[in-house]
């Protein structure tokens, strides 16, 4: 898909379509299913791409169903005040939970994502992409951008955090609560949503400029004008070359 039909279809399905619902079906379904509604069709929008549209179980759409999961089960603890500031946070609290194990642990999740978005179409293609990713500036890279989507996470977690806290203050099941709920939701969906591609495009710039500093070029060709397995594939046939 697109990418940005995707970011568009984010921002109506994620933050728009809530927000109407919120604000204007309280007195025909009742507030409480209302922001039942409202708060499981951004659930439903993830998991109908991951099943339908993307329609591949790897750790990349096993990581985006577990979130859509948690924020469906969630949507099922019915709090206000202080504990809906928390739980409207969560996400991003376990965004930031598993971005930062990984970076401690060594084995940042951006070297995941990578290695599924890139869909080696063999063992032999695999092997030659996790050899490029092991190389010091390409780990690197892979850090410093899981180091940026952390970033983002723990900003977005603590802005949603005092924004709920501060401008949600009416009772759960009230008409008011709902409405307030869609006030957050309108600065933060679009706001988060779009701060996340961002990021995910400077990771990515970085990564590429990294994994292209150890690739060589054909003869008579730019580097971008050829295909990147072709470009791995030369290089490792230099390698061999060398060290015979």
């Amino acid at each position: 898909m697109n990418r940005k039909v995707k970011l568009a279809l984010d921002i109506i399905v994620g933050a728009v379509i809530p927000i109407l619902i919120l604000n204007n079906l309280n007195e025909q379904l009742g507030t409480v299913t209302t922001y039942i509604v409202a708060a499981l069709v951004p659930v439903a929008w993830i998991l109908l791409d991951t099943c339908c549209i993307t329609r591949r179980f790897n750790f990349i759409t096993s990581y985006v169903g577990m979130f859509a999961i948690l924020r469906g089960l969630l949507a099922f603890w019915f709090v206000d005040g202080i504990q809906f500031a928390f739980k409207d946070s969560i996400g991003s609290i376990f965004s930031v939970v598993v971005f930062g194990l990984s970076i401690m642990l060594g084995k940042p999740i951006m070297y995941y994502f990578l290695m599924q978005g890139m869909s080696p179409d063999s063992l032999e293609q695999e092997k030659s992409l996790k050899a490029l990713l092991a190389e010091s500036k390409v780990y690197g890279a892979l850090v410093k951008s899981t180091k940026i989507l952390l970033f983002i996470s723990l900003v977005a977690s603590v802005t949603n955090f005092l924004l709920n806290f501060q401008i949600v203050v009416a009772d759960f099941g009230t008409t008011a609560f709902n409405q307030q709920v869609a006030q957050v939701n309108a600065i933060t969906q679009v706001t988060f949503t779009v701060l996340e591609f961002l990021g995910a495009g400077i990771a990515a710039v970085l990564i590429r400029r990294a994994m292209y500093y150890y690739l060589p070029t054909e003869d008579g060709k730019e580097q971008d004008d050829s295909d990147f397995w072709d470009l791995l594939q030369l290089r490792d046939h230099q390698q061999i070359a060398a060290d015979s």
